[in-house]
């Protein structure tokens, strides 16, 4: 059964750092992209950044210069390095397999506050 498991968030200040990692299991991860999503109360869920399975990767306007998706295939896991935190990006963030269909995480808290 395929497995995708996030961790990583938290409470950071404006202008922090968090780095959330996702570990999947269950399927020979090296051969799909993968993306970060996230969704904030009251709004639509949204692709935050995408990865393919060769590495080449894209973003989300309002994130562009301050996060950074990576993956590392020997692990079985993806990362997002998120930098410049905004009181913005505060949202529910899940990590997405392009299998299809999807295969989704149970997701992780990011809330940035002071």
């Amino acid at each position: 059964q395929v497995q995708l498991v996030e961790s990583g968030g938290g409470l950071v200040q404006p202008g922090g750092s968090l780095r959330l990692s996702c570990a999947a299991s269950g399927i020979q991860f090296s051969t799909f992209g993968m993306g970060w999503y996230r969704q904030a109360p009251g709004k639509q869920r949204e692709l935050v950044a995408s990865i393919t399975d060769r590495g080449s990767t894209n973003y989300a306007n309002s994130v562009k210069g301050r996060f950074t998706i990576s993956r590392d295939n020997a692990k079985n896991a993806a990362y997002l390095q998120m930098n410049s935190l905004k009181p913005e990006d505060t949202a529910f963030y899940y990590c997405a397999l392009f299998t299809n269909p999807i295969t989704w995480g149970q997701g992780t808290q990011v809330t940035v506050s002071s």
